[in-house]
């Protein structure tokens, strides 16, 4: 997905994107923080890592958007002392909205991933979701969080788009747009009308989004920038075909006319498919097959 416009400009538009869609980007995402948040979130940490997770004193979340892995990761006690760094204080304000109702206290600090204000070595967990591909600059950001984390501590990344599952998902997208009418006549919605605030400035989405994977251009950007034990693995491929599909769907419908049995349906159907993923799937095809990739590594001591 490459971009013609200069870094600067592309973290002024995800600035302004995610301040915009922090307000509703729970509901869109179909965020958790109970049991089956932090069931998925232990589960993504665990596939990255190979193994089950630690406990880790001190962390720093990239991109900590709404909460989603810090919140989660906080509650099922993988970390004790969590910062959320993010470029959008829309996102921080959520976040810090979150974790008062969760009754949690968290640390929210806005930074730019590439010009991280923390001291060297300064976490045991350098982490994020769905993050890097937002990241104008990646290797001085890999630099950045080489620079944080502590000597023996672990990076994670996990929900990067690969190549191949980016060109996979524009199948399930352009079906879904060309039986829409269909769909909505169906359940009985009528047709969105302008933008939908949900989704943040749309004038902006396929901007924000300025990099696809390829599993070894991860791995390389973390050896770069010092180091070792790199892991790259993928995960969803059936979930993500029907997750794109469903939200394609919704996307074209005004959402009070969306039936609770209909999004119930996707979310539980989502959740099926991502078990058959990782049972069936995950552990027996190549990772650039899949839509995410996922990305452990550790500093040497």
């Amino acid at each position: 997905m490459p971009s013609t416009l200069s870094h600067g400009k592309i973290r002024e538009v995800n600035t302004r994107y995610h301040d915009v869609a922090a307000g509703h980007y729970d509901s869109k995402w179909g965020i958790d923080f109970g049991p089956v948040g932090q069931e998925q979130v232990i589960a993504k940490v665990r596939k990255a890592l190979g193994r089950e997770p630690g406990h880790y004193a001190r962390a720093l979340e990239i991109g900590a958007g709404t909460g989603y892995f810090s919140l989660n990761l906080v509650r099922a006690g993988v970390i004790g002392s969590a910062t959320c760094s993010d470029i959008s204080p829309g996102m921080l304000q959520t976040l810090q909205e979150n974790a008062q109702s969760l009754g949690l206290q968290v640390h929210t600090q806005v930074a730019d991933a590439e010009r991280l204000p923390f001291d060297d070595e300064s976490f045991e967990l350098v982490f994020g979701h769905a993050v890097l591909h937002h990241i104008p600059d990646l290797g001085r950001a890999f630099s950045e969080f080489a620079r944080v984390l502590a000597p023996g501590g672990t990076l994670l990344f996990a929900g990067e788009p690969s190549r191949h599952g980016d060109q996979l998902a524009r199948v399930p997208k352009r079906f879904a747009s060309a039986v829409a009418p269909l769909w909505r006549r169906a359940i009985g919605a009528a047709r969105v009308s302008g933008a939908d605030e949900s989704d943040g400035d749309a004038s902006l989405e396929g901007l924000v989004d300025v990099h696809a994977f390829a599993p070894s251009q991860l791995a390389r950007a973390a050896r770069s920038a010092g180091l070792g034990e790199v892991r790259v693995s993928g995960e969803e491929l059936l979930a993500n075909w029907f997750g794109w599909t469903n939200r394609t769907l919704e996307a074209t419908a005004e959402p009070q006319d969306v039936p609770w049995a209909w999004r119930l349906y996707a979310y539980r159907g989502y959740l099926l498919l991502q078990r058959l993923d990782r049972r069936l799937l995950e552990s027996r095809l190549p990772a650039a097959t899949f839509y995410n990739l996922m990305l452990a590594a550790r500093k040497p001591t």
